[in-house]
């Protein structure tokens, strides 16, 4: 599918696991949550039970670690009966913190590929997740002046880029995101007329699937890099 990006002023990039390292560190914790249960349940299970209790209170909590420790929390008490020690306890807590303080892991390319297309572009940060947490990974990363806005949003649909498009006076025929979630970066940016580039990362949260059906026939490309978006606007 040919997709011209000539138009193109506004760049918006992803953070987590489009930028640097995120999802791998939720994976690692839900092993060590599954360890701690043992005990209670099969692993398998424990995994399931979390993801659903993770689901129910999205709307609550939000996206980020702090409620993805809120979860486990009331997993644990759910899945013990009521019967999970107070070291356990803290020993979820501190999977969560552990979680805040891992260093920020720069994916491939990454500061090569906003030095140059910052040159030619203006640069956004749109992302979602807790407030307070992705402020500090930011600061951590370096990448903070590549960006002359940096947004965080408490959802990533339709509506919530089209307010943030319209916020910034930015027409939507001349915005691109780029992004690792097709359901997150790519699909809800491609229904509103503008524009998207899809960065897997080998690491996908079951919530952030989309099935083959969604995405088929969508104008949008996929690189394998993040240097892969440069052959299109440089």
């Amino acid at each position: 599918m040919e997709i011209n990006y000539k138009n193109i002023k506004v760049i918006g990039f992803d953070a987590d696991d489009t930028l640097w390292v995120n999802e791998t560190y939720f994976r690692d914790a839900e092993l060590e949550f599954a360890k701690l249960l043992g005990a209670y349940e099969t692993a398998n299970k424990i995994d399931q039970e979390l993801f659903k209790k993770e689901m129910d209170n999205l709307e609550l909590y939000g996206y980020g670690v702090k409620g993805f420790v809120l979860s486990m929390v009331e997993m644990a008490l759910e899945i013990s009966n009521y019967n999970v020690s107070n070291k356990t306890l803290e020993a979820i807590l501190n999977i969560g913190k552990d979680m805040i303080n891992k260093p920020v892991e720069l994916l491939d390319g990454v500061e090569e590929v906003l030095k140059t297309l910052s040159k030619n572009y203006r640069l956004i940060l749109a992302t979602k997740g807790d407030l307070l947490d992705q402020e500090r990974k930011l600061e951590k990363s370096g990448l903070i002046d590549y960006f002359h806005h940096i947004e965080v949003l408490s959802d990533k649909k339709e509506a919530n880029y089209s307010k943030l498009l319209n916020h910034l006076d930015i027409n939507p025929s001349e915005f691109l995101m780029i992004g690792n979630s097709l359901k997150s970066d790519v699909l809800p940016l491609v229904n509103i007329k503008a524009h998207a580039i899809h960065v897997p990362f080998h690491t996908t949260w079951a919530h952030e699937e989309v099935s083959e059906k969604e995405s088929n026939g969508k104008a949008y490309k996929t690189v394998s890099g993040l240097r892969g978006i440069l052959k299109f606007l440089n």
